[in-house]
């Protein structure tokens, strides 16, 4: 049986490929933001690698200048310190997760994959608001109420350079390793709940089987349906709540009938062999919810009691309970042994 916490070797393999894939992060411009305007119709572009940036940097320096932004200098961005060692972690993080194949690890991976991904845009928002807006006061060139932010994905108009803002190559892969992360872990969670419910079907019906072979296999009574059982012998509707009887077989086959005659006369004619009879059950007449074994109950006969057959005999739980019916019933205490001669 497959282990239900491992990922299939197809997700493996998916994971190893977009894990290699991604150290040409490393080597690759993660993004780019590109700037048009009548005066430079090739346009200048800014390439923001995993620890340095190029392109157009000098000439975008210097026209910012006149404005008042800040001079790009990669050394003053701590992001380019860290950034190769976070890339390295999570190449080795698919890496590993396609090795062990489990399910949790990929999981743990997706979640910080995910973080990564959004604290990198905020960071990246963050840094083109204080780029935009902290501008000098002494600049050459100051309109009022006007900031320089970039957009952070798309167009955006910056006076008469437009500002495009998009992943580069080194984005894109990380992108598509995030799309293959997030795939790979839709096909297993689909396959792990699948798995999940087929184990609770299989469970459910191990469960059912049981029963139904324990229920099948007892030699208990089972409750009689007055109004809705029919007698065993006499065939006709078990009416009356303060008598009727039962017979469990071992083979749990049960017989029920509405009076003390009935069950006896079906006794004598030995409907079924004495030997597979497991228990004889009588509804006791102070409790009718309540079936009694026929050798540990008390027996009261009377012609008071005017039973359906006219067996006229009531069982009793309790011998006490007999005696308060003595004075109602009046009669003779027996015995099962007795009824059956």
């Amino acid at each position: 049986m497959m282990n239900n916490n491992k990922i299939a070797n197809s997700s493996r393999i998916a994971l190893l490929i977009a894990g290699f894939s991604l150290v040409a992060v490393l080597f690759t411009p993660i993004w780019r933001i590109e700037l048009t305007a009548p005066q430079y119709p090739e346009g200048l572009t800014l390439l923001i690698h995993a620890n340095k940036l190029s392109g157009s940097v000098d000439i975008i320096n210097g026209l910012n200048h006149y404005i008042g932004m800040k001079t790009l200098h990669a050394i003053d961005f701590v992001e380019f310190k860290v950034l190769p060692g976070i890339i390295l972690f999570f190449v080795g993080f698919f890496i590993l997760s396609a090795i062990l194949a489990g399910r949790k690890l990929m999981y743990t991976l997706f979640g910080l994959f995910v973080t990564f991904g959004v604290l990198a845009m905020a960071d990246f928002w963050r840094w083109e608001y204080d780029y935009g807006h902290n501008l000098d006061p002494n600049a050459a060139i100051i309109v009022p109420g006007m900031a320089y932010q970039p957009p952070l994905i798309g167009f955006k108009q910056l006076l008469n350079f437009g500002a495009y803002s998009v992943p580069d190559t080194g984005g894109w892969i990380f992108i598509g390793a995030g799309l293959v992360l997030l795939g790979c872990v839709v096909l297993e969670w689909k396959k792990a709940k699948a798995g999940l419910q087929m184990k609770s079907a299989l469970n459910l019906t191990i469960i059912t089987l049981s029963a139904t072979l324990l229920s099948s296999c007892s030699t208990e009574p089972v409750p009689i349906r007055i109004g809705k059982d029919n007698c065993d012998f006499c065939k006709m509707t078990i009416s009356d709540n303060r008598f009727g009887a039962e017979i469990v077989t071992k083979k749990s086959k049960i017989y029920k009938f509405d009076d003390e005659h009935c069950i006896v006369r079906f006794l004598k004619e030995a409907k079924v062999a004495p030997e597979d009879i497991a228990g004889v059950y009588f509804i006791d007449f102070s409790s009718p919810n309540t079936l009694i074994d026929a050798k540990k109950a008390f027996f009261l006969e009377s012609p008071d009691f005017k039973s359906p057959m006219n067996g006229n005999i009531a069982a009793f739980i309790h011998e006490d309970s007999l005696a308060k019916a003595l004075p109602i019933f009046y009669g003779n205490a027996i015995t099962w042994e007795d009824i059956q001669k």
